[in-house]
């Protein structure tokens, strides 16, 4: 057995948070020597064989990383480590256009490496809804449990040190429940944010040019189309009414003679016609005016 064999086997084992899972009483090693798995004793769950990556040895402990934990952070370190090479890939063929070709190669095998890890990220996604659905049923229990002692503790069933001890640890159950959580929203959020960096920077950027021509000219178009309908101006002259406007009656006062009643009623103007001339018009209006 190696050094490290010997430093970790008997020692207890814990979670991020400080929860008790068990006691290391063996490993498994590879032919060269180095520890591929090591055996925890979890009372009534049974021995369990965890990866070696997943625990950090510590003095006088030994910490256990979840496996969602590990996953997510290789994949951010990688997906951010790829879009560093490929920003620095852009900006050195921007500078000299010449090695484009040579770049070329080296281009499609960091797309690739991000297809890889697009693949990979589904993966981590669905672990991570898994395992917050089983946050969420480990919270709804304890909060059950802490309920059923405060009955408990009113019907004068359990005694006060014995409620507050159920208190406590459920307590401690929720407040790492909730670390949890919060942590997993953190690297969620984390590997959306990335995504939106890969679309930046794998999107061809004449797309945004295409689809703005293409509105132009739809809106064009349409314009084009409101002015070919658009009503035209009447050619042929509006019909004149072929019946005479009848003239307004005026009351008539009893002491006048017929000369004065005959001219008290105004002409009805006459008819212009196309045979009619501007200057008979004025002719007439004129000698009307003399006689009156």
């Amino acid at each position: 057995m190696t050094h490290d064999d010997i430093d970790i086997i008997g020692k207890n084992v814990k979670d991020m948070y400080g929860t008790f899972l068990g006691k290391v009483i063996g490993t498994i090693t590879d032919i060269d020597g180095s520890i591929q798995s090591v055996g925890i004793d979890c009372g009534s769950q049974g021995l369990q064989q965890i990866q070696y990556e997943q625990l950090v040895v510590q003095n006088d402990v030994v910490i256990f990383i979840p496996k969602w934990r590990l996953d997510s952070q290789r994949l951010i370190r990688e997906k951010q480590l790829t879009l560093r090479r490929l920003k620095a890939l852009i900006d050195i063929v921007s500078e000299n256009d010449d090695m484009k070709a040579d770049a070329e190669i080296i281009h499609e095998k960091y797309k690739s490496k991000l297809v890889s890890l697009d693949e990979t990220e589904s993966q981590i996604k669905a672990k991570l809804e898994a395992r917050l659905t089983e946050l969420d049923e480990q919270t709804k229990s304890a909060k059950m449990l802490l309920f059923d002692a405060k009955v408990q503790y009113k019907s004068n069933e359990i005694s006060d040190t014995t409620f507050e001890t159920v208190k406590s640890c459920t307590t401690e159950v929720i407040e790492h429940v909730t670390h949890e959580t919060a942590e997993i929203a953190n690297v969620k959020s984390r590997i959306a944010d990335l995504e939106l960096e890969v679309q930046e920077i794998t999107a061809p950027p004449q797309q945004n040019i295409q689809e703005s021509a293409v509105s132009y000219l739809e809106t064009s178009e349409s314009q084009q189309v409101v002015q070919t309908i658009l009503p035209e101006a009447p050619t042929e002259p509006i019909a004149t009414p072929s019946e005479p406007i009848e003239a307004a009656t005026l009351p008539i006062p009893e002491s006048a003679t017929p000369s004065e009643v005959s001219s008290s009623f105004p002409e009805p103007p006459q008819q212009v016609t196309p045979e009619t001339t501007k200057e008979d018009n004025d002719n007439d209006w004129l000698a009307r005016m003399e006689a009156q």
